[in-house]
């Protein structure tokens, strides 16, 4: 599991006012919420941004220190401007160590190309590249994997066949059969001679 730590400043102000200063002066508003009361705080703009290149920080624990607290928290939501590569706000939520958090996590689709559907010249289109599940924090996975070496040409794989680690479960699962989604399927390029 990776391990981000972000330094941010408590902050008073607040508004569009406040928080346009806040951008121009090169920090992200932020809130911090659940466990206790929510707090308002900055990030500075660059340590984020660096963090956002990572696949990951949107699915890993992430501390904060610097407002007298060290927190343990996930991110919840981004808000990002709709024409320029820039982070209006960001939201993050504590983490208790004896409460379950919903979260969507990276699916990682593996060893397709050792099924027969591959070696027979096959496709694999992915559906959906994330999944949300819910677990304590101490079982939130980095990413979630579907094993595909036994797939066949025209099969679809679902939710119900993600790996999942001991104490994670996935939220539409919870809901029963029928919400057992398809994930991505096995396919036959056009031209492609079944059986080569």
């Amino acid at each position: 599991m990776s391990n981000f730590t972000l330094n941010v400043n408590a902050r008073a102000d607040q508004g569009k006012g406040a928080s346009r200063r806040l951008r121009r002066e090169g920090q992200v508003p932020g809130i911090v919420y659940g466990a206790s009361e929510p707090q308002n705080i900055a990030l500075n703009a660059n340590e984020l941004n660096k963090a956002l290149l990572h696949d990951s920080f949107f699915s890993a624990p992430i501390t904060l220190t610097g407002t007298g607290e060290t927190a343990t928290v996930i991110l919840k939501d981004l808000q990002r401007h709709p024409s320029k590569p820039v982070v209006l706000h960001a939201d993050f939520q504590r983490l208790d160590d004896n409460t379950k958090i919903k979260i969507r996590v990276p699916i990682l689709f593996e060893n397709f190309e050792k099924s027969a559907a591959a070696k027979a010249s096959g496709k694999f289109a992915s559906e959906a590249a994330v999944v949300e599940v819910v677990c304590l924090p101490k079982d939130l996975p980095e990413f979630v994997s579907c094993d595909l070496s036994a797939i066949e040409m025209g099969q679809i794989a679902h939710l119900s066949d993600l790996t999942l680690p001991a104490g994670v479960e996935i939220v539409a699962l919870r809901r029963g059969e029928d919400h057992d989604q398809g994930i991505g399927y096995c396919y036959a390029p056009r031209g492609a001679r079944a059986g080569k």
